[in-house]
């Protein structure tokens, strides 16, 4: 294993074990979620729809790739969708949890972070906190892998830049993000989309290599030098 490779994945894993250093209040913070005990924003569309428009716009850049297949990534925009409509419209699976899990003495997590945005007053514990930097990582990942893909679009196939330490560095990013609104915003909703999405940027990754093989016979030594994800 390359000595830089080595590094991404030390790097990986202490960003992994970093809730260890405030076990407490993640594991009050996971809990509160998924029992329905704490306090949602609701109805509150302007900042759904803002999120759903701009989350959704990172599926846009894979298409420098492969030829974007819609119906491969229509899963994640209905994730995308449900996701921020509970976070700020109506969180139903909260609603539905609290009815059948709520416990009469809870433990609210002290929140961490505290500000307002587009006129909503946003409170931000520990755990949020963490999969928030989880997600801002994935997302640096996503966008660099494509200004690395957009600068090279006319040299045929890209193997420098991120693409030198991963094959897929743009959906080890989404991964993140997936994994990152899981951690931040643990409900059921996130509980059953995030296994499946993350099966699903797998299997779009493997696909994605059939048809750059097809199109780069290159691409089989670049495979055996190069991770699939880190």
């Amino acid at each position: 294993m390359p000595a830089r490779n080595l590094k991404w994945r030390i790097a990986l894993l202490a960003i992994a074990l970093a809730p260890l250093l405030f076990l407490n209040e993640f594991l009050n913070h996971s809990y509160d979620h998924f029992t329905g005990s704490i306090t949602a924003i609701t109805q509150q569309w302007h900042i759904a729809a803002l999120n759903i428009i701009f989350f959704t716009a990172f599926l846009i850049p894979l298409s420098f790739r492969r030829k974007a297949s819609w119906q491969e990534y229509g899963l994640v925009s209905a994730f995308f969708v449900s996701l921020f409509i509970e976070m700020y419209g109506l969180p139903l699976s909260m609603f539905i949890a609290s009815k059948y899990l709520f416990a009469e003495a809870v433990y609210l997590p002290v929140n961490a972070v505290t500000f307002n945005f587009l006129g909503v007053e946003f409170a931000m514990t520990a755990g949020m906190v963490y999969g928030l930097g989880v997600m801002l990582l994935g997302m640096l990942l996503i966008a660099i892998g494509w200004i690395t893909l957009y600068r090279n679009r006319e040299q045929g196939l890209v193997t420098n830049g991120l693409y030198a330490h991963s094959r897929h560095p743009q959906y080890l990013g989404f991964i993140m993000v997936t994994i990152g609104w899981f951690v931040g915003w643990p409900t059921l909703l996130t509980a059953a989309f995030a296994p499946i999405l993350t099966y699903k940027y797998v299997q779009v990754c493997r696909k994605e290599e059939e048809d750059v093989s097809k199109k780069f016979p290159e691409y089989a030594t670049y495979k055996k030098n190069t991770p699939f994800l880190i």
